[in-house]
Order: C-alpha cells, then structure tokens, then sequence
C-alpha cells in the first residue's frame, strides 16, 4: 500500500474560534476513523513558535530552513491505502471537516520504511 501526505497550510484555517473549535472536533472524528480503520500512519501540526533549524552532517545547526521551505506550516497527516482514489476520498473527509482544500501527495514507494 502506498502512504500518502494529506496537508494543509495555516493560513487556510483563518476561521472564527467557534469554527476553529467545530472544526477541530470534526477533524479529530475523521482521524479516530482512519484509526479504526487501520489506515492512520501519522498526523499532527507543526508547532509555529520553533524556529527551523537546518542540521549539518557534523551535527552543526544554524537557525532557518532552505529557502523553499520557509513558509512550511500548516496540519498534516500520513495515511497508508490501497489507492490513489481512496486517498482522494479521505482528503475530501478531512477537507469537509477541516473546511478547507487539502493537498495530497504521494510517498515514493520504498521497502525499508
């Protein structure tokens, strides 16, 4: 099976606190769901008050992130499925409780992980 990235960036969920609230409750219906069904790898947000960190092979870090990547924000997930369409219909859960449009990119399939 193949793992897919389902995301969203922070700036999509500019909502009212009540929104946000029955949002966030709706989401987190969607993801004891994808438990259940045994399709839940891994999700989460990424915490906005830690500065990035670029690491180098010594272990030296230095504060920022790759030029590409300095807007990386947002709500995340990684559900393992059987197909592409699947993926489709999960991220259009998760876009309907979150209220926004969700990207959705696939892993590259590898044996070792």
């Amino acid at each position: 099976m193949t793992k897919y990235l389902i995301s969203f960036p922070s700036s999509a969920m500019l909502q009212s606190p009540q929104d946000l609230q029955e949002a966030s409750d709706a989401t987190r219906a969607i993801v004891r769901e994808a438990k259940e069904a045994g399709i839940w790898v891994f999700g989460g947000a990424l915490d906005e008050t830690v500065v990035p960190a670029m690491v180098d092979a010594k272990g030296v870090t230095t504060k920022g992130t790759y030029p590409e990547t300095r807007h990386l924000d947002g709500g995340y997930c990684i559900l393992e499925l059987p197909s592409y369409d699947e993926a489709v219909a999960w991220a259009a859960k998760l876009a309907a409780a979150c209220r926004c449009a969700q990207e959705l990119r696939a892993f590259h399939y590898d044996p070792e992980s």
